[in-house]
C-alpha cells in the first residue's frame, strides 16, 4: 500500500481549491490497492485548517430538526438512517444555505405521464400504511397512563414482574413474549391452505391547518421554531398542540431533537415546575434512547445500556424511570430464549431423551449426559413499532414456509430450491445477480405470477416500495394480497425491517418468497438486519452463488470480502490508487478525476461517475465535495432551492432509501428530476428535507446502485468509520474503472482486515427460533 506523507489537519471545505491542472491521463503506477508505486499528487502544500465536522448548536432550530436528520452514526462514522443520513448533532439543510420556499412559481410544467405517477414519499406511505394501521389500533386501545407497575394486569403485569425478577437475581418461571397470535397451522396436504384476509389499506391521517396553528403557538411560548410546526402535528396527530403544553418533552418524538433541546423547551413552558425528575422526562428519554439506538441499525436494546443512557442524561434513579416507562407502555420489555451462536444443541437426542434447560440441565451435565444449561436470554426494552413489525415479519415468513405446496421443478440448485420451499435465501456477489433473475423468467414460463423486485430499480426489476405502492407490478388479488406465486427480491440486505414486515404481510398464502443479496455488504440504513437474520436462523435452504463478479475490480472485491486487500493486476487501470496528504488536496484530486482525468483517459462521462465517501460532515464529506463539484461542473446561484438546471441530486424520499438523478427544472409544482429516465416531482416544502447534492454520496445511499465509474474518497479523518462491509460496498459501486482517492495510509488495510461492522441487537431470529421450535413440537 502507497506510504503518503504524515497526514496533516484538513483545509476548511470552503478553502479547497477546484481548479488546477489536471494530469494528461489518469494517475499512474502501479494499479490495485496493494500498488507500490504511486502518482505525483501535482499539487502544491497547501494551509490548512480545523477541518472539524458541522456542530450543531444548543437551540432548537430547524437546522436540527429536519425530517431527514434520522440518521445515526454506523460503524464509526457512517449514517444509517434516512437518505439525508445524518445524526441529530449535524445541520439538517441541505447543505447549501437555501430553503425550499425560494423554488419559483414558474418554469416548465411537469408532463401528463408525471403528474399521473405517485411521488417516491406517497409510495413509501401507501407500503406502509396497514402496518401503521395495526400500530395505531394497538396504542387506541391503551387507556390514560396508570401509576407505576400498580394498575397492570395481564401480560403487561407478567412482563414488569419479570424484569424486576430479573433484577432481583430470581429467574422468573416463565416469561411472556410480546406478540401477536401465532399463525394457524396449515390444512392436511390435501386441502387447500386457508388465505389471510387484509383489510384494503386506510386512507393516511391529515392534520388541519388550525392544529398545526395551534402548535405553532406553543412552540412559540417555548422558544422552539415555529418552522416544526408541521412535523410536530404529522408526529403528534390533531391534538398536538395540548399534547405538546402538557408534556413538552413529546418533542422528542420530532426527527433530531436533541435531549438539551426538549429540556430547554420544557423549562420555558413549565418555569419552576421542570425539573431532571420530572417522570414525563424520564419516559420520554426512555423512548428517545430507543429510537437513537434505531438509527443505528437496534430493534431492542438490553436493559443495562438503556438504564446507562438514562444515567448519562441525569435522570435519578434510571431504573425506577424505566419502569414506569413500561408501565405506560411507552416501552416494550422482552426476554426471549435465544439459539445459540455456534452449531452446540442444548437438547440431546442422541439416545431419544430430551435433556431440559435450566436446572435440570445442569443436573444433566453433572451426570455427563448433556451440555451446560443454557446462558440466561438478556433483559431487551423496545419500541412498539420495531417489536410489531418483526413479531409481523417472523409471522409472516412462518406463513409463507407453511402454507406452500412442494413442487418438482427442474433447473438449476436455485430453482429446484424455490420449488420446494416457500422461503429461498441466495447469496453471491453483483454477477450472481443473473442467477434470480433467470429464476423469475423460468417460472413465468411455467405460468406462474411472478414479481422480480430490488433496493433500486435496475436489471428489470421494480422498486420494492413500487411494487407494495401498486405503483408497478401486478396489483392486489380481491383478498388485498399481492397476486403472485413467486416474489424474487434482489438486494436483499437492504431490505429494512418495516419494508420486509409489510412485503411480506403482502404475500398470499403458498406464495414462494427468494431473498437474494450479498452477505458482505452494509446491512439496511435503520433499524433490523433482516437478511443477516434469516441467514443465521437457518429454516429456510441457502443457496450460495459460484459466479465470481469477473475482471480486476471483481478480484479486489472478492479478496475485500474476505478479509485481504489484495494488489490486482489492473492493465486497463481498471483500479488506480490517488494517494493524498490532506482532506483539502482529496477534495482538488476528486474534482479533477471526475471533471477531467476519468473522462479523457477511461472513456466514461462524467455524469456516468460517482463519489462516495465516509459521511457527510467535515472537510471531504459529502457537503464539501459536492459544493466543489458543482462549482466546477455547474456553476449557478442555486435558484431553485438551492438547485439549478443541470444539478445532481440525490433524492431521499424515504428513511433509508436514496434515489439519484438530474435537475431538470423547478415551477410552482416543486422541483423536477429526471432518475433514470423516470420524471419526479420533488414538492417545494419537500425540498429541503428530501433533496442533496448527489455527485457525492454516502456508502449507504450508494448501496444497491452501480455506475461505470467510482471515485471512493478517503480522507485522512475518515479512518474511523471505515469497516470491512463499508470498504466492500464503496469499492463494489464500480463496474468498469475505480479510483481511491487515498489519505488514511494502514488504516485501510486494517480496516479490510480487522474491522467488522457493530453488531446490531435485534429480536427476529428469536422470534423464528421459537416458531420453529413450535412446529418441531408439533
Amino acid at each position: 500500500m502507497t506510504d503518503p506523507s504524515a497526514a496533516t489537519p484538513p483545509p476548511d471545505p470552503a478553502e479547497a481549491p477546484t481548479d488546477g491542472t489536471a494530469p494528461d491521463t489518469v494517475p499512474d503506477g502501479e494499479p490495485g490497492p496493494g500498488a507500490s508505486g504511486t502518482e505525483e499528487a501535482g499539487t502544491e502544500e497547501r494551509e490548512t485548517g480545523t477541518g472539524e465536522p458541522d456542530a450543531g448548536t444548543d437551540e432548537v432550530g430547524a437546522d436540527e430538526t429536519g425530517a431527514d436528520e434520522a440518521g445515526g452514526d454506523e460503524a464509526g462514522g457512517e449514517e444509517a438512517g434516512t437518505g439525508a443520513e445524518e445524526g441529530p448533532d449535524e445541520a439538517a439543510g441541505s447543505g447549501d444555505g437555501s430553503t425550499a420556499g425560494n423554488a419559483p412559481s414558474g418554469g416548465e410544467a411537469a408532463s401528463g405521464e408525471a403528474a399521473a405517477e405517485l411521488s417516491e414519499a406517497q409510495a413509501e406511505l401507501a407500503a406502509q400504511r396497514e402496518l401503521r394501521a395495526r400500530i395505531e389500533q394497538r396504542k387506541a386501545e391503551r387507556s390514560a397512563p396508570v401509576e407505576a407497575g400498580t394498575k397492570l394486569s395481564g401480560t403487561a403485569a407478567d412482563l414488569l414482574a419479570a424484569v424486576r425478577a430479573v433484577e432481583s437475581g430470581t429467574r422468573p418461571a416463565a416469561v411472556p413474549r410480546v406478540e401477536e397470535p401465532a399463525p394457524a397451522r396449515p390444512a392436511p396436504a390435501a386441502a387447500a391452505p386457508e388465505r389471510t384476509v387484509r383489510p384494503p389499506a386506510p386512507a393516511a391521517p391529515t392534520v388541519t391547518e388550525e392544529a398545526t396553528t395551534a402548535v405553532r403557538q406553543v412552540l412559540a411560548r417555548g422558544g422552539a421554531p415555529e418552522t416544526l410546526a408541521a412535523q410536530v402535528a404529522a408526529v403528534l396527530g390533531e391534538g398536538a398542540a395540548r399534547a405538546l403544553a402538557d408534556d413538552p418533552w413529546q418533542l422528542l418524538a420530532v426527527p433530531g431533537v436533541r435531549a438539551e433541546q426538549a429540556d430547554g423547551f420544557a423549562r420555558a413552558l413549565l418555569g419552576a415546575e421542570c425539573g431532571p425528575a420530572d417522570p414525563r422526562r424520564a419516559v420520554a428519554l426512555t423512548a428517545w434512547l430507543l429510537e437513537q439506538a434505531a438509527r443505528q441499525g437496534h430493534t431492542a436494546l438490553e436493559i443495562g445500556a438503556v438504564r446507562d443512557g438514562l444515567a448519562r442524561l441525569s435522570v435519578p434513579e434510571p431504573d425506577k424511570a424505566v419502569d414506569l416507562a413500561v408501565s405506560e407502555a411507552a416501552v416494550l420489555v422482552f426476554q426471549e430464549e435465544d439459539e445459540p451462536e455456534d452449531d452446540t444443541e442444548y437438547i440431546d437426542r442422541a439416545d431419544g431423551a430430551d435433556r431440559a434447560d435450566g436446572a435440570d440441565g445442569a443436573q444433566a451435565a453433572e451426570e455427563g449426559q448433556g451440555q451446560p444449561p443454557r446462558p440466561e436470554a438478556p433483559v431487551l426494552l423496545g419500541l412498539e413499532r420495531f417489536a410489531l413489525a418483526e413479531e409481523s415479519l417472523a409471522d409472516g415468513l412462518a406463513r409463507l414456509v407453511r402454507t406452500v405446496h412442494p413442487a418438482s421443478w427442474d433447473g438449476p440448485e436455485l430453482a429446484r430450491a424455490a420449488g420446494t420451499h416457500g422461503l429461498v435465501l441466495h447469496t453471491g456477489g453483483e454477477a450472481a445477480r443473473a442467477e434470480p433473475a433467470a429464476l423469475a423468467g423460468e417460472a413465468r414460463a411455467r405460468g406462474l405470477r411472478v414479481a422480480l423486485a430490488a433496493y433500486t430499480a435496475r436489471d428489470g426489476a421494480v422498486p420494492v416500495t413500487a411494487l407494495l405502492s401498486g405503483a408497478a407490478g401486478p396489483g392486489r388479488d380481491a383478498e388485498g394480497a399481492l397476486a403472485l406465486d413467486l416474489l424474487v427480491v434482489l438486494d436483499a440486505p437492504q431490505l429494512g425491517l418495516e419494508p420486509a414486515a409489510a412485503l411480506v404481510e403482502a404475500l398470499p398464502d403458498g406464495c414462494r418468497l427468494v431473498l437474494s443479496g450479498d452477505p458482505h455488504v452494509l446491512g439496511a440504513a435503520g433499524p433490523g438486519r433482516v437478511f443477516a437474520d434469516l441467514l443465521a436462523a437457518r429454516i429456510a435452504p441457502v443457496i450460495a452463488s459460484r459466479t465470481p463478479d469477473p475482471g480486476p475490480i471483481g478480484e479486489l472485491i472478492s479478496g475485500i470480502g474476505i478479509g485481504e486487500l489484495n494488489q490486482v493486476a489492473a492493465p486497463g487501470k481498471e483500479v488506480v490508487i490517488v494517494p493524498v496528504r490532506d482532506a483539502g488536496e482529496a477534495v482538488h484530486r476528486t474534482v479533477q478525476l471526475v471533471a477531467d482525468s476519468i473522462p479523457r483517459a477511461i472513456g466514461v462521462p462524467t455524469e456516468h461517475t460517482q463519489v462516495i465517501t465516509v459521511g457527510h460532515g467535515g472537510s471531504a464529506g459529502t457537503r464539501a465535495l459536492n459544493a466543489a463539484l458543482k462549482q466546477r461542473l455547474n456553476p449557478g446561484p442555486g435558484r431553485f432551492g438551492g438547485f439549478d438546471p443541470g444539478d445532481r441530486a440525490a433524492h431521499s424520499p424515504a428513511p433509508g432509501r436514496t434515489v439519484t438523478g438530474t435537475v431538470v427544472s423547478a415551477d410552482a409544482e416543486g422541483l423536477h428530476l429526471d432518475c433514470g429516465g423516470t420524471r419526479v416531482v420533488v414538492p417545494k416544502e419537500r425540498v429541503e428535507s428530501e433533496l442533496r447534492h448527489g455527485w457525492a454520496l454516502t456508502a449507504h445511499q450508494a448501496a444497491g446502485a452501480r455506475w461505470p465509474a467510482a471515485v471512493v474518497v478517503l480522507p485522512g479523518d475518515a479512518a474511523g468509520g471505515l469497516s470491512r462491509p463499508w470498504v466492500y460496498t464503496a469499492f463494489g459501486r464500480a463496474e468498469r474503472h475505480l479510483s481511491v482517492v487515498h489519505g488514511v495510509d494502514q488504516a485501510l488495510p486494517r480496516a479490510v482486515a480487522e474491522g467488522v461492522a457493530p453488531e446490531r441487537t435485534t429480536r427476529l431470529r428469536p422470534l423464528l427460533d421459537a416458531l420453529l421450535a413450535d412446529d418441531d413440537e408439533a
